[in-house]
């Protein structure tokens, strides 16, 4: 892996915490190249990474093993079509913009192109991401375990076998550091209005997550077997566990998510009409 020549379409905050997270990995910087129509992102990259940098899009496929394409979704057909006619048979496309399914890939890029279609999260971009990856029957297993490798690069990644799993995967993990922004900017007002300055709510709010999340990672419990282990008996927890409920927390949280898995369906279709 460390001598896999991959290269990225977009210079991007996600394609730069890809490119640092692999150089961090130990894969070898001039293995890396990036191509992006803005020089001074390209000049930012070279002097940080010591990566082999670009204006030309050609240039980079000409080279590479791994086409990474991490554009906005908005201008991925135009590229797509622009950069296919110099995609090799031997080479793997991974492409991470949200909302392109595996038809369209094939059709901008060629149906006998491997591709691997990634849905990362923001929480990537500082080496803590959650990235789920669906490949089409043209990527070998060799070519899966570069893909993942890719993504581990900056957390965890997982294969889905059916492609609309991402639609859930949008929802859960796609939108989901911002539910937990919204519960700690709702936690940190309250706390103010509960006489903590607003420095210290933040600061007490955000290690809690931190904390909460590192428990739910290294136990092999489920998180309703760990809630119910901090909620004691009569305790403050169990009101505010209680209040929550009341309120009907539950039946909101699977609301807003079958709320965002339906967006991300018809976000797709229309993406893929539009192109």
């Amino acid at each position: 892996m460390k001598t896999t020549k991959i290269g990225f379409i977009g210079g991007g905050n996600m394609a730069a915490s890809l490119v640092n997270g692999l150089v961090a990995s130990g894969h070898d910087p001039k293995q890396l190249w990036v191509s992006d129509i803005n020089p001074e992102t390209l000049d930012m990259l070279s002097a940080n990474l010591n990566i082999n940098v670009t204006q030309s899009n050609q240039e980079v496929i000409n080279t590479v093993d791994v086409v990474v394409l991490a554009v906005k979704p908005q201008i991925l057909a135009q590229v797509a079509k622009e950069i296919a006619p110099y995609i090799q048979q031997r080479q793997l496309v991974v492409s991470i913009a949200a909302g392109i399914n595996q038809a369209s890939l094939g059709k901008w890029l060629g149906a006998d192109v491997a591709t691997v279609r990634c849905m990362p999260n923001t929480p990537a971009l500082v080496l803590t991401g959650a990235t789920a990856l669906h490949a089409n029957d043209k990527v070998s297993s060799e070519q899966r375990d570069l893909a993942e490798t890719i993504l581990r690069a900056v957390g965890i990644a997982l294969w889905v076998d059916d492609e609309s799993e991402l639609d859930a995967v949008t929802a859960v993990s796609g939108s989901g550091p911002a539910y937990y922004f919204l519960l700690m900017e709702a936690m940190e007002k309250v706390a103010v209005e509960l006489g903590l300055s607003e420095a210290t709510a933040r600061l007490l709010i955000q290690q809690t997550a931190l904390g909460a999340a590192k428990i739910a990672l290294e136990s092999s419990e489920s998180p309703g077997e760990l809630r119910r282990r901090v909620t004691s008996p009569g305790g403050t927890t169990q009101q505010a566990i209680e209040t929550f409920e009341a309120g009907g927390f539950s039946r909101l949280v699977s609301l807003a998510l079958h709320a965002a898995r339906d967006r991300s369906i018809e976000m797709s279709k229309q993406m893929e009409v539009n192109q």
